[in-house]
């Protein structure tokens, strides 16, 4: 039987679903997968430690890691090579070992693009307020001009983080279509939430290991659909918050599973069943209705 190693390295990832996902696809495919979280926090390393595991990793066999925060980016420089995607996001999610080299790819964007597309495939995408320039913030980013968002607004604690990845997005997707803002733009009378149609959190606040909003609630309103990057819980406090007002809302769920999928064809070279792994997830999450299915 073919079999593949693989793991994960992030911090605070104690809960991750990643491992029953591909490895239940594994079996379904008839091929065994073995799938190991290497937590920062667990092993007592810094994240500047990534390239050391990225090394031990291929030295001992591993076929491929998913990587997440907050090492999407510094990885970069341990890599020998990035797909052109990952290159022109300046993060990487997914690295694959192949005849002794480590490619760089990223497969955050086409999760996050086809998990929108999939359950708010109506919303307006005029004005669009995201929160984080990271790595997972710079591929959302690119997912939302990709689909359509005329106007995409950035807000970092880090701003000139903000204002790097509005200047690549630019270059890339034209002018005027990203800018860069402070956190105090989200608030005051000239807030740019008041007319905005869209809202998504790309920063880690709301995960397990960092519970809270990543704004205060009162600055949503009911004219706002809210998006999640945030899968567990699947239940945010600001997802909570805008379904409250009647804001329509997408959670982390979906793209967690389609940038699982796509990881596992790279990783693999099969063909994932995606609905089957969203009904994994349903499943492993808890989540009382079908995936991707909430407005």
């Amino acid at each position: 039987m073919t079999s593949y190693l693989t793991g994960l390295i992030g911090a605070g990832i104690g809960p991750s679903l990643s491992p029953q996902l591909h490895e239940r696809e594994a079996d379904r495919q008839g091929v065994r997968l073995l799938y190991r979280v290497l937590d920062l926090d667990t092993l007592r390393r810094s994240p500047a430690d990534v390239g050391e595991l990225v090394r031990a990793a291929r030295a001992v066999g591993f076929d491929g890691l998913n990587i997440t925060h907050p090492c999407k980016q510094l990885v970069i420089e341990h890599l020998d090579e990035l797909s052109p995607e990952a290159g022109r996001l300046g993060a990487v999610n997914t690295v694959v070992f192949r005849e002794g080299r480590a490619i760089g790819h990223n497969t955050d964007v086409t999760g996050f693009a086809t998990s929108f597309a999939r359950t708010l495939p109506d919303v307006a995408l005029g004005r669009v307020v995201q929160l984080g320039a990271g790595g997972a913030g710079a591929a959302v980013a690119h997912a939302l001009l990709t689909l359509g968002a005329d106007r995409l607004t950035l807000v970092d604690t880090d701003p000139a983080r903000a204002a790097r990845l509005a200047e690549d997005l630019t270059a890339r997707f034209g002018p005027d279509r990203a800018v860069a803002g402070p956190p105090s733009a989200l608030q005051g009378p000239a807030s740019v939430l008041a007319d905005a149609h869209g809202l998504v959190n790309a920063t880690p606040i709301g995960m397990a290991a960092h519970p809270g909003l990543p704004l205060p609630a009162e600055l949503l309103h009911p004219g706002l659909w809210v998006a999640e990057v945030v899968y567990r819980p699947l239940r945010t406090a600001l997802l909570d918050a805008a379904r409250e007002l009647g804001c329509r809302t997408l959670d982390g769920g979906g793209m967690a599973v389609f940038q699982a999928a796509d990881a596992f064809r790279l990783f693999t070279g099969l063909s994932p069943d995606t609905e089957a792994m969203l009904g994994d997830f349903a499943t492993l999450a808890g989540s009382p209705e079908p995936l991707q299915r909430r407005s």
